[in-house]
């Protein structure tokens, strides 16, 4: 376990970790400017970052529904009407809890396990218990063959194990020695290598990652849908997974490949979190216009109606379509694709 025989307080951080945690912190420091933005386009940031974050951190465990499910799903105007959409529904509870409720939550045990109840109560209902049986992380080769990456704590020491492991962080976080950013990291990283439930764990982990970062006073993300980010990073997230989980029964485990991927994760919401809010003044007359450029002038490749949509939190369809048309008879964009999935493509 990463929290044990002083092995957080003798970390040595490479230059990529420093620069890291000291940007993450200069992010958190305009945190309270952010918050003067318009009321708009901070509901609009967290209405986005909610169907994001169902959306994203279900379809990781290959659990799907349509998109327009989803958001009636998250927005509470249908009932789930099969498996996938009622563990969907589950986790929007927990996400609501969470954005409600965090800094009022520490980090027990016996919370966890209410947590997890609620994302299962939908589905199984049978959530909320430490598992009875050993479990084991597999990866499915190419060829479709399943080996075992890792093997947890054994289901008969698992609930000693997060007891342990929450006592742990929690006088490790009143002793302010270690910064908050990294405690986070390898509590989730410690929570994934015990996995201490039957089903969920994963979805539990990006729970527990919004989570212990508003503990910490980091609240990008509200606005900003982690679970997104790390779907686009699904990859890195198994590979350092692997690689900082070597070693974890013995404590001889290198934490760095699993930090730096946290901590890159937090940075990227920041990062995207400042480009919608902190670069043009949404109180000053035609910001939507100017908001739309700006993105279309970032485009590298084609794009489509929906790629702005996505970038533009806060403003309607009609406002996009008119600011491209104004584009196109200026000369700046042209249309290379008509019909339902129009494309565009910068001309200057």
């Amino acid at each position: 376990m990463s929290f044990r025989d002083d092995k957080i307080e003798k970390i040595s951080y490479n230059l990529p970790v420093v620069n890291l945690l000291n940007r993450i912190n200069e992010y958190k420091g305009k945190q309270e400017l952010y918050k003067h933005q318009s009321p708009e386009l901070l509901d609009a940031l967290l209405q986005v970052a909610k169907i994001q974050s169902v959306e994203s951190s279900n379809r990781i465990e290959g659990i799907f529904a349509e998109d327009k499910r989803i958001s009636l799903l998250v927005k509470e105007k249908v009932e789930p009407r099969n498996r996938d959409e009622a563990e969907i529904a589950g986790y929007r509870d927990c996400l609501e809890l969470i954005h409600a409720s965090a800094t009022h939550m520490p980090i027990k045990p016996h919370i966890i396990q209410q947590v997890h109840r609620t994302m299962m109560a939908l589905s199984t209902g049978t959530g909320g218990n430490w598992k009875s049986v050993d479990n084991f992380i597999r990866e499915t080769l190419p060829s479709g063959e399943q080996v075992v990456r890792f093997i947890p704590v054994p289901a008969w020491k698992t609930q000693d194990a997060m007891e342990e492991l929450c006592q742990l962080y929690l006088e490790k976080k009143d002793k302010g020695q270690v910064p908050s950013l990294v405690l986070d990291a390898l509590f989730v990283l410690d929570f994934l290598s015990v996995h201490p439930f039957s089903d969920g764990n994963g979805r539990m982990a990006r729970l527990l990652t919004l989570w212990v970062l508003y503990l910490g006073g980091f609240e990008v993300g509200r606005y900003i849908s982690l679970e997104k980010l790390v779907e686009q990073l699904k990859e890195q997230y198994y590979k350092t997974l692997q690689q900082s989980s070597q070693g974890w029964h013995d404590g001889e485990h290198d934490v760095a490949p699993w930090l730096e991927y946290y901590l890159t994760i937090v940075l990227r919401a920041y990062q995207k979190f400042d480009e919608h809010v902190g670069t043009i003044s949404t109180r000053s007359r035609g910001w939507k216009k100017k908001k739309i450029e700006s993105v279309v002038d970032s485009f590298i490749a084609d794009f489509t109606i929906a790629d702005l949509l996505d970038r533009c939190p806060g403003i309607a369809r009609p406002t996009v379509t008119r600011t491209l048309s104004q584009l196109s008879q200026q000369g700046v964009i042209e249309c290379v694709e008509l019909g339902r999935n129009a494309r565009w493509r910068k001309l200057k």
